[in-house]
Formats: structure tokens, C-alpha cells, sequence
């Protein structure tokens, strides 16, 4: 693939460190090869554009394919929701019409004056209404006081044009739990009983706690599980459990979810959403940050993207300026379950960031994060902001994702 636009090539390291080697950009392993334009050191299948670059910040890139068969990526522009009382960022977005060979200009997605977080995309069954679930930060129903900066309601927006124009926000109250706030910036769910499910957690002290929102009937009713705040799950003694994604597998829902012990953990449930396990840990190693999952084309196959590193032994919260938290998040390897998340294979490596350390702390410079991803026949695309400065857009074959290196071929 080609820039989307012309951009001027990221500049590149001269050492990388892959499976905790490190090499020099110029004599990476076989297989290995440098992305100039955009950044990123990948093995040879990964074909990857940048879609946009910001002069500032920008946030989650989240992506559907629309009812009318375009590619539609959406993300925030401007500084995190959470770090202001006034407005901040605006949501962004850009089309393709041919599977990302060529994309629209970027233009304003939603015309409001509150700051926003991510776009999550549903699309129902059998519906051609595309919804964007998410942080709702909306002035007077968001407070940054007490610690609470980023716990707001959560809502959705919907288009009956292919995602063209937006009518809402529509808040989310639980009948459980009216006035619930916390943020949600992770795909969700609609089972294949047509129940929808989204993760959601909320912060503040003594740390953050998991939650399940599910509704029966579209989206009318809402119930917070396990229970009402602050009943929600978390992993001592840390007292933290974040950003949740829910996937279902044949009749069993798979929700993975986000932890600093340094592995990701998981839940599942046998009945629709409404019960679930106790929480354990996947063998998947992940640092503080996000699962990121998809379905292969088989529909059976789950891909799990992690960071496969995990260095902060002494855990003292989430701190973007900690080198050896943020530094985990520049590598991104892929694992595969055919059993809903209860087993996984052994990680093969994807890519990592190969660009300069110039920007003001690690939780930029390092970052390769909060993928997303969807599969479009025999392609799996990924999207991701790249060091939280620019939207690239990576393609794969799936057949190409079975011979991924192993740490040992790396070495």
C-alpha cells in the first residue's frame, strides 16, 4: 500500500529491540524489514499506509465496514478527553470504497461541544443502522473532580446513511445502576441471541473496577454486571482491572480483559452475558494495556494481539513518563485460539515501533497499542495511532499469519 496522502517518512531509530534483542536498523532478523514511511519494523507479509498524521495528539482508531461496503475509520483528534474541562478534540474520520487503497480526506465526524474518547462500531444483525457506542464526556453530566477525570457516561450516537450523518448522543442508565459512569473505548459485542455487551470500568479510588453492560432488547434497557458500583471485578492487590473486550464463539462469550499483573486475564459466560467465571489469567504476557481481538474468517479462530512483554515488576500505577510500562507497548505479537481463549498457541512476532524517540515522553514514543482489527475475506486489516500521532491502516494475508517468527527465529 501507498500513503493515503503524502506525508513526509517517519525517521528511524538505529537500534530496535525485538524479543529483548537488540538489533540494528539496518540488520534485522530474516524476514524483518523496515517500514520507512510509516514508522514500524514488520515482517515481510505486513503491508501498512498512514491514513493521517496529527500536528498534536490523536487517539483510538477504531474501523467497520459500513452496510454500503466502505471502509469507515473514526478517531479523536486533539488532546484525551480526560485531560480537560473544556473542549479538546474533535472526531475525525475517513472513507475508503475500494478496501483501503484510496481514502477520503479526513473530515468532522461529529458535530458536538463535548470532547470525545473512541468510536466503538455496531452494526446489528440484519440492520443497515450503524452505531457508535463510548465515552460520552457531555458538560454538566461529566466531572473531572475527585479523581473521577475519566468516568463519564457512556452512550451512542447512530447513522441511517451509511455513516455520513449522526443523530444523538442517547446516555446509557442501567436499571441497576442509573447515573453509571466510567469509560468504555473497546469493541463490543452483539451475541448471536442478538444481546448487546460492552466493557466498561470504572475509576477512581482506591483503583478501578470491571463491568459488563448488557442489554436484551437493542439497546432500550441496560443492566451493569456483576452488580451496581463498586461491585465490579478487579485483580488485588493491584485493585485494577480496565478496558474489557467481549467476543463471542459459538454459544460461549469470551471477555478478556485489561490488567497490570502482567499477563491479560479473562471471564466467560455459558448463558448469553448474564453470568460469568471468576476472572484468571490468560498465558498471554501483556503489560498495563489493552486485549485486542478479532475473528479469523472461519468465525471459530481467534486472533489475540499482544504485547508479549511485561517489565514493570514493580507496579506503582499507570505513569506514562515510566520507561520500562510504556517501553512494553512497542512490540506487537499474535496468538491464536480455537477453544473461546481457554488455550492459546505460541506468539509469533508481527511488528514493532522502529521511529525515533522525539517525542516528550514514553507513553508517545513507544506506542503501538489499542490495535483494532477486522477481517474482509481473505485480509486481516489493522488499525491502529501509531505513537498517538498518526492513523495507519496494515493489511496481512490470513494465510500469511500462520508462519509468523517465533521469538527463537528472532534471535
Amino acid at each position: 500500500m501507498k500513503n493515503a496522502f503524502s506525508y513526509e517518512p517517519v525517521p528511524i531509530a538505529e537500534t530496535l529491540e525485538i524479543a529483548s534483542t537488540k538489533f540494528s536498523a539496518d540488520r534485522l532478523p530474516k524476514g524483518v524489514r523496515i517500514l520507512d514511511n510509516i514508522g514500524i519494523a514488520a515482517v515481510d507479509a505486513l503491508d501498512g499506509a498512514m491514513l493521517y498524521r496529527s500536528c498534536t495528539e490523536m487517539f483510538e482508531v477504531r474501523a467497520t465496514i459500513t452496510p454500503g461496503g466502505d471502509y469507515l475509520v473514526m478517531f479523536p483528534v486533539g488532546a484525551h478527553y480526560g485531560g480537560s474541562s473544556q473542549k479538546s478534540n474533535t472526531m475525525m474520520a475517513m472513507r475508503s470504497p475500494d478496501k483501503g487503497k484510496t481514502w477520503s480526506n479526513p473530515y468532522i465526524a461529529l458535530h458536538i461541544d463535548y470532547n470525545q474518547h473512541g468510536f466503538i462500531p455496531l452494526i446489528p444483525k440484519g440492520s443497515k443502522r450503524i452505531y457508535s457506542f463510548g465515552t460520552q464526556p457531555v458538560w454538566g453530566l461529566y466531572t473531572r473532580e475527585r479523581g473521577l477525570r475519566e468516568n463519564a457516561p457512556i452512550g451512542y450516537f447512530y447513522s441511517d446513511d451509511d455513516g455520513y450523518n449522526w443523530t444523538g448522543p442517547t446516555i446509557i442508565n442501567p436499571v441497576n445502576d442509573p447515573g453509571y459512569t466510567g469509560m468504555a473505548v473497546l469493541r463490543m459485542c452483539e451475541t448471536s441471541k442478538g444481546t448487546w455487551l460492552i466493557g466498561t470500568h470504572e475509576g477512581g479510588m482506591p483503583g478501578t473496577n470491571q463491568y459488563v453492560l448488557r442489554s436484551e432488547d437493542h439497546g432500550k434497557t441496560w443492566e451493569l454486571l456483576p452488580g451496581r458500583r463498586t461491585n465490579g471485578w478487579h485483580v488485588m492487590p493491584f485493585h485494577r482491572m480496565d478496558e474489557g473486550f467481549p467476543i463471542q464463539v459459538g454459544e460461549r462469550i469470551l471477555f478478556m480483559v485489561r490488567t497490570p499483573e502482567g499477563h491479560l486475564w479473562a471471564l466467560w459466560s455459558d448463558d448469553d452475558g448474564k453470568t460469568w467465571t471468576e476472572p484468571r489469567p490468560t498465558p498471554l504476557v501483556h503489560p498495563d494495556a489493552p486485549p485486542m481481538l478479532a475473528h479469523l474468517s472461519d468465525g471459530k479462530t481467534l486472533i489475540c494481539l499482544h504485547h508479549n512483554r511485561h517489565h514493570d515488576l514493580d507496579y506503582t500505577g499507570l505513569d506514562i513518563n515510566k520507561e520500562c510500562l510504556m517501553g512494553d507497548r512497542a512490540e506487537i505479537w499474535a496468538s491464536f485460539s480455537n477453544d473461546c481463549g481457554e488455550t492459546w498457541s505460541e506468539p509469533g512476532f508481527l511488528y514493532c515501533n522502529a521511529a525515533i524517540h522525539d517525542l516528550p515522553a514514553p507513553f508517545f514514543n513507544y506506542a503501538c497499542s489499542y490495535n483494532d482489527m477486522f477481517m474482509d475475506g481473505d485480509t486481516l486489516n489493522i488499525f491502529l495511532s501509531h505513537r498517538w500521532r498518526q492513523a495507519l491502516h496494515l493489511k496481512i494475508k490470513e494465510s500469511e499469519l500462520y508462519s509468523l517468527p517465533k521469538k527463537i527465529n528472532l534471535l
